[in-house]
């Protein structure tokens, strides 16, 4: 394919360059290794999370009998006992969210770092945007997952009721050794949130531009808003689209370019819908909305619920229209 980022000249577009990025084959450089490989050890172990997530079935039918039936031991001591490693799975995962924060955080120090300008990491760092575009896709995969999988917060809630009322005697409570109070109240703090992978990315990326007091917001903001100008491009163009292998690569190019406009909106003041704003919102909406319904409906409503700005009164009005 030759150079795996390479510059579209698209003079008609005003939001700076755009980029075709080979999200399939970028391999990462002698000076990526170090940050890639760190990265890398979080990154494969997403895939079984996803599956485990994918699995999860609930134990909602133990608890309500436990429930109706309180005086019955047996039907207590099973409820418990269904509850208690779906815990520990829902440990697993959130333990995952903490893993990939400080992955988000290495990229973001990779790919934002002077003197070099976000436009030049991306060229020279593809590898690094790569896994970028990787830790987004996850997220938005796993947010999509629990979103329709009320029983986590139902066998949490129960578990949490169960351990603070201490009624189950000579029961194996051990489990308050995996998960003690203070990581029970951070995973209900978790589990509340209805993307909550999305939100410790924001919060992870917030963070990151207020404790970095020196480097420029526009490091950061700008890394954000040309990734998502690769997505749409890649999208919009059928030459380039056509060079992937796979159909699965433009649902993750669309989870990608999703992920980095919540990101943006999140983390620059004036969010990502105002017309001031590098990313062109038009654009990306339409190409979400020229792909089948089903493809892209959990990806629209993640920008209509989860971005900060997009009610706001600078929002101007055709965008609100088209994400109604």
């Amino acid at each position: 394919m030759g150079n795996l980022l390479k510059v579209l000249t698209c003079t008609e577009l005003e939001q700076g360059p755009n980029f075709f990025l080979d999200f399939e084959n970028a391999q990462p450089t002698e000076g990526e290794h170090e940050v890639w490989n760190q990265v890398n050890s979080v990154l494969q172990d997403s895939e079984s999370i996803l599956t485990g997530l994918q699995a999860y079935k609930g134990a909602g039918q133990e608890i309500r009998d436990a429930i109706q039936n309180p005086n019955d031991m047996s039907l207590q001591e099973r409820a418990w006992n269904s509850v208690c490693p779906l815990v520990i799975k829902l440990k697993k995962f959130y333990s995952f969210s903490l893993r990939l924060e400080d992955a988000l955080k290495s990229l973001l120090e990779s790919l934002t770092c002077p003197p070099l300008t976000p436009t030049q990491h991306l060229e020279r760092e593809q590898a690094l945007a790569k896994q970028f575009a990787e830790i987004l896709h996850f997220t938005l995969r796993f947010d999509e997952l629990k979103m329709r999988i009320p029983a986590i917060q139902n066998d949490f809630s129960y578990y949490r009721r169960t351990i603070s009322r201490n009624r189950i005697n000579n029961m194996n409570l051990d489990i308050e050794n995996e998960v003690n109070n203070e990581m029970a109240n951070r995973m209900s703090l978790f589990y509340a949130e209805a993307t909550p992978m999305l939100k410790t990315l924001s919060t992870a990326t917030t963070n990151f531009v207020t404790e970095n007091k020196t480097l420029p917001l526009e490091n950061t903001t700008d890394c954000l808003s040309t990734m998502a100008s690769v997505c749409k491009v890649m999208l919009e163009t059928p030459e380039y689209s056509s060079r992937f292998s796979s159909e699965d690569t433009l649902l993750f190019c669309m989870r990608v370019m999703v992920g980095v406009i919540i990101l943006y909106d999140h983390v620059h003041p004036n969010g990502a819908f105002t017309k001031s704003s590098k990313i062109d919102m038009k654009g990306c909406i339409k190409v979400l909305k020229d792909q089948p319904a089903d493809n892209v409906e959990g990806l629209l409503n993640a920008l209509k619920f989860t971005t900060k700005h997009l009610n706001d009164e600078s929002t101007p009005k055709n965008i609100r229209t088209m994400l109604q």
